[in-house]
């Protein structure tokens, strides 16, 4: 087994420890476990060469989640964006103790803690890479959801948010999923507003 795949079985034991289930395509799931492996996924739809530590970023780039509960924070955007910051350093303590686990030089280990912690966000390619993938996982897997749960009026906030973090490869991937009709219709107000 190559250090890669070593570190994916633990990401993904790490991850099956998720309490929150899933169901995809009839098959139940740990929630994180899924999406990390839709995070890989799109990953490597967007970059086929992608290298080492942007194929480990993506296993592990929300390891843990459920650990840190968003409802310990204040409401309100300041709590949340917060909760957000604290979650990618646990996840990059996390990731980190893994790889040094199995093996890995401090150079990769380093390299993966900045596509985690998503530094040089629009400059870094990887980095990049990531962004773009995290909004495709969040478009073609919880979007429709989330529509049931919010006003149009801020589902379409949300959609132009994600729009704007993605550059033309997202972009493109986004336009080409299968959505509901209003899902359909909500991005495309979306873009218009935009």
């Amino acid at each position: 087994m190559t250090k890669l795949d070593k570190a994916f079985e633990l990401f993904d034991d790490y991850n099956k420890r998720s309490p929150e289930r899933v169901v995809w395509e009839n098959v139940e799931y740990p929630v994180e476990y899924f999406y990390a492996l839709k995070l890989y996924e799109w990953v490597t739809k967007l970059a086929p060469e992608a290298d080492e530590s942007l194929l480990l970023a993506s296993r592990c780039q929300h390891i843990g989640r459920w650990e840190i509960a968003r409802k310990s924070y204040p409401d309100g955007r300041v709590g949340y964006l917060k909760w957000r910051s604290d979650l990618s350093k646990y996840h990059a303590g996390i990731a980190t103790e893994i790889l040094a686990s199995v093996g890995y030089d401090e150079e990769t280990i380093s390299r993966v803690k900045q596509i985690v912690l998503k530094q040089r966000l629009k400059s870094d390619t990887d980095v990049q890479t990531m962004e773009n993938a995290l909004c495709l996982v969040f478009l073609q897997y919880q979007y429709d959801d989330l529509i049931a749960k919010m006003t149009e009026e801020k589902m379409i906030d949300i959609l132009r948010k994600t729009w704007g973090k993605m550059t033309d490869p997202g972009h493109e991937a986004a336009l080409s999923l299968q959505y509901s009709e209003v899902g359909r219709d909500l991005i495309l107000k979306a873009l218009k507003e935009d």
